[in-house]
């Protein structure tokens, strides 16, 4: 007898709250308060947290001031570490270990035509499975993190906290995809306990997935270890770059290994990775695949990418380097290129520094915008 044959993909998120998010969002804070004082500052922030203290280190080439720990403290608080006796709070110790960009790093370019910040290979990835041309399994656990922390900043589910988590797993065989199981954790206050949470969140929880993935009945693990009191940067030590595979494609598509957050976008890191992601959505939008995966790779102090590599998987209606032939003609992946048509010395990080960077139907960003290519 002949068995459909089963294959699960899982993909995670984190709420705006867990300690490694909390430090991107600090890291893009201050970068687009560089960016609204001078759109050409060069900058490398990372942040750690851990206990009630935060660190903030890195390099910054720019004439403007920028009160970078009131920025910390601006986006802990918005974030919703307000008390005090959690145990991490925007009254915590920060500790400035900022410094000037090298000479070499800034000085290997002109201003107004940069060259890559630093070597390195980056991805784009998109695909037809969703409306937004992402993988179904980030897809769905982004929205379900997003909802997370909205329920709790709206108190319709009481003793809500702000470190939370997030995963979906998808089957998927020839006749299709379903989701078999998703995991949440959230912390919540002393006062509620899990088994109070667990009775009204998933109830408010599941109106973010749309119905077209409600095909099937699957298991929901809501705090599977119990309660989840002590959360955040005093529970767990977060760091700027750390998650990732959050930021991108949920581990469906391949990741050239450099984080996003703090970072302008004169490193490519950061850039290219934006460009690829654009490059290859409006391949698939374009019908000239069903999924797209865009490397880019660049060399320190050049323009240009030295190597740029299509990949449909065997979905596209054109032979990749057909595709590929096609992308170097219409788009510019020069450094400038990317800033220019990109936008990209304007202060739009921090809103991306948790969700995700790509497939954020929620926001206007350059990067995910539909062109006319013919």
């Amino acid at each position: 007898m002949n068995q459909t044959v089963q294959k699960f993909f899982t993909s995670e998120s984190v709420t705006e709250g867990h300690p490694d998010k909390l430090c991107d969002q600090v890291s893009d804070a201050i970068l687009d308060a560089y960016l609204i004082e001078d759109p050409y500052a060069k900058c490398a922030i990372e942040c750690m947290a851990t206990g009630n203290t935060l660190i903030i280190a890195g390099e910054v080439a720019s004439e403007a001031v920028v009160n970078v720990e009131e920025e910390a403290r601006k986006t802990i608080r918005k974030i919703g570490y307000t008390d005090s006796s959690s145990g991490f709070s925007d009254q915590c110790e920060i500790q400035l270990r900022l410094q000037k960009q090298s000479r070499e790093l800034n000085t290997n370019a002109s201003r107004e035509r940069p060259g890559a910040g630093d070597q390195g290979m980056m991805f784009g990835y998109a695909c037809d499975h969703t409306d937004e041309y992402m993988p179904v399994p980030i897809y769905l656990a982004q929205r379900l993190a997003r909802q997370l922390t909205l329920l709790r900043k709206t108190g319709s589910v009481p003793g809500l906290q702000p470190d939370g988590k997030t995963q979906v797993t998808m089957c998927y065989s020839k006749d299709g995809f379903y989701i078999k199981n998703v995991v949440i954790a959230t912390q919540h206050s002393p006062e509620a306990s899990t088994q109070e949470i667990s009775k009204i969140l998933w109830p408010k929880m599941i109106q973010v997935i749309p119905a077209e993935f409600l095909n099937a009945e699957f298991p929901v693990f809501i705090n599977a270890a119990g309660d989840f009191i002590t959360g955040g940067p005093a529970a767990d030590t977060g760091l700027t770059g750390r998650k990732i595979i959050v930021d991108t494609y949920g581990g469906w598509a391949r990741h050239g290994g450099g984080a996003f957050s703090g970072k302008d976008s004169t490193k490519v890191d950061r850039s290219g990775s934006y460009m690829a992601r654009f490059i290859a959505k409006n391949v698939v939008a374009s019908l000239m695949a069903k999924e797209c995966e865009i490397q880019l790779a660049f060399v320190i102090g050049e323009e240009k990418p030295i190597s740029v590599r299509v990949d449909t998987f065997g979905s596209g209606t054109l032979p990749d380097a057909e595709i590929e032939s096609y992308i170097d003609e219409k788009f510019d992946m020069s450094v400038y290129g990317i800033i220019e048509q990109l936008q990209l010395r304007r202060p739009v990080y921090k809103q991306v520094a948790s969700y995700g960077h790509f497939g954020r139907s929620d926001l206007n960003l350059s990067w995910e915008k539909i062109i006319k290519i013919d």
